[in-house]
């Protein structure tokens, strides 16, 4: 599960060339959910990197702690508030690493999991542009999740879905058939991402320090 997201600085032109942006990116060390994040969605045909709640509030969302952070993929047509956003308003939240957290038999040890090349990534979500009175933004998200690869499993068995920023556009458009984005909803593979323990003081999401995110140990990643 995705708890908490690593942002920094990212080149997001680079990402999608003939990006739009509303807004800078939002940048943060230490996202805890319920919080306003930068995501990338389809506006008038185009790439348009915007604000949003992270947490899916529909109009009928009366307890702002309900709002469902994360998806998942096996599950999306069982909800109606799911399903309705798959099917036409799909994002992307360009990311440089996501926290998870590995029990120990004392405690439970943070890393973050991000490209084997530093590079960003683009985490599959989805919108609604209903407006609540419990938050400010009236456009929402959830991240979409889908189970871990054998390699990374040991550090948690769902990570957010990652998508190639050559599907990028495919997976935005809501003309794509529902079947072919749902392709896109898979394990990452193992060569693409590693993960390296980080300080426990991530475990505080008011702890913004950029230490956070610096490693305290190698990068596991995948060796064939």
């Amino acid at each position: 599960m995705a708890g908490r997201l690593y942002i920094p600085p990212l080149d997001t032109a680079r990402l999608l060339p003939d990006l739009r942006q509303e807004t800078p990116l939002l940048t943060a060390t230490n996202l805890a959910p319920r919080r306003p994040v930068s995501h990338i969605r389809l506006e008038a045909g185009r790439a348009t990197l915007a604000r949003v709640f992270w947490g899916l509030t529909p109009a009928w969302l009366t307890v702002l702690d309900h709002a469902p952070h994360c998806a998942r993929a096996e599950s999306l047509e069982a909800r109606p508030m799911f399903r309705d956003a798959f099917s036409a308003r799909r994002s992307l939240v360009p990311v440089g690493g996501v926290y998870v957290w590995k029990t120990q038999p004392r405690f439970k040890q943070p890393f973050l999991v991000a490209r084997v090349d530093r590079g960003p990534m683009l985490l599959a979500g989805l919108w609604c542009r209903y407006h609540t009175a419990l938050t400010e933004h009236a456009d929402s998200m959830a991240l979409i999740t889908v189970p871990t690869n054998d390699f990374l499993a040991p550090l948690g068995d769902r990570l957010p879905a990652l998508i190639d920023p050559d599907d990028a556009m495919r997976w935005l458009d809501p003309s794509t058939p529902e079947d072919a984005a749902r392709a896109l909803l898979r394990p990452a593979p193992r060569e693409l991402l590693g993960a390296f323990p980080v300080s426990i003081r991530v475990n505080n999401p008011a702890d913004q320090d950029p230490a956070c995110a610096h490693p305290t140990g190698p990068m596991l990643r995948w060796n064939e």
